[in-house]
């Protein structure tokens, strides 16, 4: 999802002689305002000049922190994104609330290598999220690895009693690092279920992730109610390679595995939204935003505490600039979007009575500098007629197919959907780990992506779609 990078913002965009306000570009049948061009350097001038965006992120993931769904923590953030909202003057801030599940890793995660002369190898593992816990003394076994669903079927009765592990890499050959995810993330999915159909005891995945190091990535599974439950964690990349490299020397190792990770009842959690109000068709709406719910580990900073500033700093810098857009854009930090998606579910079956969507616009992927959009048809002709403006903060192309998750209940009723697709070569290697900390993400990549949703959302809030 991502393209050839541009020059950004060089010091010709910040002096640039006014005469170019009368630039404009027309693809198919829909003219550029030329007005959109300078407001697109306002917008970045305030979003670099301000730095607001990297004080937000700061406040969040400092004073909150990680913000697992039905934690403390979570609520903690909740309250956070509503007071914000009222301080930085918005209308309409308000909750909506949404039971969303309660999942707690607890305090033992460990795994070790056995080997027959009495040797252990530590593994560095985390509990995938949902996982159930082993008995107190752990769980040993000996260990089959897998590339892929099919070839652990086909080991028939060679895989009953052991750790089945699923060690399919992302694939590294591919441009773009989300399709390579996408290729491999039904193993932290599904493995569970599959290592329990094929008769294993527990299941251990490869981090979704290209880079090679020993930090583990956390991530959502399942279970299904057709087959017994196994515990089931992810080994970093580095612990996946060495377990791989001494089963193809035939070695006779054993693992053992402990996990303490526990599930309660569901706990009240809550969507929370702001606006600018629509000046000639405050009922038409354009929602614009990312989830404010994250792992446990790490701060949550690119995922996706990036997003929530972006759609809280694209409000802020519409209002700073004293621009009233004609429909109403609507800022939401949806909930529960790491373990079951209930925030975005709730809220496009939420009944609003005298409104209507006419766009959704996502930020999830990261708070690196932006690049793209995606657009959903019938869309992307008219939002492709924009791309003179959106040069102007930082996005070279828009593509088709865009969206999200949080935004996918609202686009399955019919409402366009787009998603801000920031360079994403970086994403993997902090995602769902300890290593998504605020320290990895540049201030000024952040206030660009707020700077590209508060422009597309003003576009879309003037032309509709």
């Amino acid at each position: 999802m991502k393209g050839k990078p541009v020059k950004h913002f060089s010091r010709f965009l910040f002096f640039v002689a006014l005469s170019l306000a009368t630039l404009s570009l027309t693809l198919g049948q829909t003219p550029i305002p030329s007005n959109y061009d300078s407001l697109a350097q306002a917008i970045v001038r305030e979003a670099l000049g301000s730095n607001h965006s990297y004080a937000l992120l700061n406040d969040l993931v400092i004073k909150v922190g990680n913000r697992l769904s039905g934690s403390p923590a979570n609520a903690k953030a909740v309250a956070w994104a509503r007071n914000t909202m009222e301080r930085l003057g918005f209308e309409n801030v308000r909750l909506e609330p949404v039971m969303v599940p309660k999942w707690v890793r607890g305090n033992v995660e460990e795994a070790f290598i056995l080997h027959p002369d009495g040797k252990q190898e530590r593994l560095n593992i985390v509990a995938l999220g949902g996982s159930i816990a082993t008995p107190n003394k752990g769980i040993t076994a000996g260990v089959v690895e897998v590339k892929s669903f099919e070839e652990l079927r086909s080991l028939g009765a060679a895989a009953k009693g052991k750790v089945v592990f699923f060690n399919r890499p992302m694939d590294r050959t591919l441009m773009t690092t989300f399709a390579g995810y996408s290729g491999a993330v039904n193993q932290r999915g599904r493995g569970a279920v599959e290592a329990a159909y094929a008769g294993g005891v527990a299941a251990i995945v490869r981090s979704m992730t290209t880079r090679l190091d020993d930090v583990p990535h956390t991530g959502g599974m399942g279970y299904a109610d057709t087959v017994a439950k196994v515990p089931t964690a992810a080994v970093s990349t580095v612990g996946a390679e060495r377990l791989s490299a001494l089963l193809k020397e035939g070695k006779n190792i054993r693992l053992q595995i402990k996990l303490s990770a526990q599930s309660f009842p569901d706990v009240e959690s809550a969507n929370v939204l702001g606006e600018l109000r629509g000046t000639e068709k405050p009922e038409e709406v354009v929602v614009i935003g990312g989830h404010l719910d994250s792992w446990d580990k790490g701060q949550g900073a690119h995922d996706d505490g990036a997003g929530c500033v972006h759609a809280i700093e694209a409000l802020r810098i519409l209002k700073s600039l004293g621009l009233q857009p004609k429909r109403t854009i609507r800022a939401v930090m949806f909930a529960n979007e790491e373990n079951g998606l209930r925030g975005g579910t709730a809220y496009a079956a939420q009944e609003r009575l005298g409104e209507k969507h006419i766009a959704a616009i996502e930020s999830d992927a990261g708070g690196f500098a932006p690049r793209a959009f995606g657009v959903s048809e019938p869309a992307y002709e008219k939002v492709l007629a924009w791309a003179s403006a959106l040069r102007f903060v930082g996005i070279d192309r828009v593509q088709r197919g865009g969206g999200g998750a949080d935004i996918g209940p609202l686009m399955r009723k019919g409402v366009p959907g787009l998603g801000l697709i920031p360079e994403g070569h970086r994403y993997f290697d902090y995602h769902h780990s300890d290593s998504d900390t605020i320290d990895k993400v540049n201030e000024r990549e952040l206030a660009l992506g707020s700077a590209a949703m508060a422009l597309m959302a003003w576009l879309v809030a003037q032309e509709g779609l």
